[in-house]
């Protein structure tokens, strides 16, 4: 029928046949997840702005990981392991949970998928533990995303296992010269770029003028990314994931970067919600919850009008 809504929750093929689901709420908002990588790939508003970064070079072929949107790193985030850098999650197929245990979901919720990754047996050679991997991504009215974890470890030889985990969000920038955040000053960070030595931010605010490789630790609930010349604000909440991963490649490293395109690095920023520092461990039939929360505040900051302190707040 003419003017009928569609669906909340559509299952359809994507670049490469990829299947993709795509969430709705009412007010015109929407999400797209791929069931390889388990991965948010967008993210529009009402007005169908896309506030999720994907690079322009990349290839949509499994197994190589798809660079945007929200990568999940796990079991273990960068090269600080054994495996291959972030982990295996990213470049497996989930698949859909059509039966997932009970989780508590907010009224506000209007459309949600649960996902299920599971190691197969040739997993289980690279990284010799039996979990379960469950991924519920809601859209909530209004247009938040959320994306809520549980980790189970599943192993029937007693053995516990430990992992890191983070959630490397791109988010789509104006540009990034244009972008300050906030909510990680005065906190510690472990410098990448300088052989992971410790450090305290000292700005007021971070704003972008070269390469950056962080990883803050201990951090807050909440943290802003104001985009001035698109006058908009990036809140993400999140819990159970106590640090928090900043990067961007600059322009010398983004042309090593088979997948990021020489002028990617403008229009983006990874604002990572981690578990690194302190990986987790967990015995057999122990769980681990972690959840994300991304919101978004219209604002005319750029004239004054919006306090970052006030949205960190939650006032």
């Amino acid at each position: 029928m003419a003017g009928e809504r569609p669906p909340p929750l559509e299952l359809c093929k994507a670049v490469n046949d990829l299947d993709k689901i795509v969430l709705r709420e009412p007010r015109g908002c929407s999400a797209e997840v791929y069931l390889f990588g388990g991965q948010v790939l967008s993210w529009k508003n009402n007005r169908r702005e896309e506030l999720l970064f994907v690079s322009s070079k990349t290839a949509f072929k499994p197994p190589q990981a798809i660079r945007g949107g929200i990568p999940i790193c796990f079991p273990q985030f960068s090269s600080s392991g054994n495996l291959e850098q972030h982990g295996f999650a990213r470049n497996k197929f989930w698949t859909v949970d059509t039966n997932p245990p009970p989780l508590p979901t907010s009224s506000s919720v209007k459309s949600f998928v649960d996902l299920i990754l599971k190691p197969t047996q040739d997993d289980l050679k690279n990284w010799p533990h039996s979990y379960e991997f469950r991924l519920r991504v809601a859209l909530a009215l209004g247009g938040d995303l959320l994306l809520t974890s549980r980790i189970r470890n599943t192993n029937s030889d007693g053995k516990p296992f430990s992992f890191t985990i983070a959630f490397h969000t791109y988010v789509s920038l104006s540009d990034i010269s244009e972008v300050r955040v906030e909510g990680l000053e005065t906190w510690d960070y472990l410098d990448n770029l300088k052989e992971g030595q410790r450090f305290t931010e000292q700005g007021d605010a971070l704003t972008f003028e070269s390469e950056i490789d962080r990883v803050y630790v201990g951090t807050p609930t909440k943290i802003a990314i104001i985009d001035h010349e698109k006058k908009r604000t990036l809140v993400m909440r999140k819990d159970g994931l106590p640090d928090a991963v900043v990067w961007n490649p600059w322009n010398k490293k983004a042309k090593s970067i088979p997948d990021f395109g020489v002028d990617d690095y403008k229009h983006t920023l990874c604002v990572g919600a981690a578990n690194v520092e302190k990986p987790i461990t967990l015995k057999p039939g122990e769980e681990w919850t972690g959840r994300l929360e991304l919101s978004l505040v219209a604002s005319s900051y750029c004239s004054g009008q919006l306090d970052p302190q006030k949205v960190l707040r939650g006032l």
